[in-house]
């Protein structure tokens, strides 16, 4: 806030000098008032070039590493495609593979598979996400997806087969309102999970570059967080824009699944948030643990162009 003009001291009229005409009292009004405006327009100016940095500041997407806080056994078959944590101790998994696909349900701590649902062979399991009582499952290059029961999977609900708006099936995830999904493009979708139509479509970007490849999906805290295929990276997606908000960076897990042996591991896929105890759990295709990660910002610099290579695939 500008100050306030200085008042002019009580002028004393010295005897052989005239008091000044009121002409000269106008103009100094006049002065003392244009100063105010521009001390006031100068500190507003300068208040809204700070707004305008802290604001740029703020929507730097961040990076972020992860602490493993636990591990727990994973069936080192699964070709996870869809994973969600249900409370409990309880995680709901969709596999892959044409001839292998299922659903499942694990407990966390033994990885043990408690019930299987498996698929027709016909068809390549994808992304999974739970909404009011029900599983809904997407597939494959196809438009097809199915509803199961989830405490009976064998029992597919009597709507349980259905045609999505997307142009193919790959991640699934809700809000509890609508569900969201990913075909492989840079596109993030709203489907009403009513009719499974395309109410809503956004198109993910960072850093001016659309982001392919966007694979299994998860709600956390009002964001969509995203595998990207064929990287260690996951995405924190804005609901409101698309815009990439941060990154998850996770190449250690694989590097030390390698480097203990486990060769034949395919991609990180599988995100999982447990919104009771705030614990988020990742896994990936062909990978004999689960783990249970806590994020840390990175304060390391990195050079303009590496996050890309790192976490945006070339488009197939």
């Amino acid at each position: 806030m500008a100050s306030k003009p200085r008042r002019k001291k009580p002028y004393k009229k010295p005897n052989n000098i005239s008091i000044p005409s009121p002409s000269f009292t106008f103009s100094y009004k006049k002065v003392s008032v244009f100063v105010s405006l521009v001390m006031i327009f100068g500190v507003i100016f300068l208040l809204g070039i700070s707004s305008n940095i802290l604001s740029g500041v703020a929507s730097v997407p961040k990076l972020y590493s992860v602490q493993v806080i636990n591990e727990f056994p994973h069936d080192p078959s699964a070709f996870t495609q869809g994973l969600l944590y249900a409370g409990n101790g309880t995680l709901y998994e969709s596999t892959g593979l044409y001839g292998r696909s299922s659903v499942r349900r694990v407990a966390l701590h033994t990885g043990k598979v408690e019930a299987l649902q498996k698929m027709d062979d016909s068809y390549f399991g994808e992304g999974l996400t739970y909404f009011e009582q029900r599983l809904f499952q997407v597939t494959w290059l196809t438009k097809t997806g199915f509803i199961y029961d989830p405490n009976n999977l064998s029992k597919v609900l009597q709507i349980g087969k259905f045609t999505h708006g997307m142009e193919d099936g790959w991640g699934l995830a809700t809000n509890g309102k609508v569900l969201f999904g990913s075909d492989g493009t840079s596109a993030l979708y709203q489907l009403d999970p009513q009719t499974l139509k395309v109410i809503g479509k956004q198109i993910v970007r960072y850093n001016g570059h659309e982001v392919h490849n966007l694979n299994e999906l998860e709600f956390v805290n009002d964001e969509i967080w995203a595998n990207v295929w064929q990287t260690d990276c996951i995405a924190r997606i804005s609901l409101k824009d698309g815009a990439v908000l941060g990154w998850i960076l996770l190449p250690n897990l694989r590097k030390g699944l390698i480097a203990a042996g486990h060769n034949g591991i395919d991609v990180l896929n599988g995100i999982a948030w447990d919104d009771i105890d705030n614990r988020l759990f990742v896994t990936g295709k062909l990978w004999p643990k689960l783990y249970e990660i806590k994020l840390h910002p990175v304060k390391k610099h990195f050079d303009t162009g590496v996050i890309e290579q790192l976490c945006i695939p070339p488009r197939s």
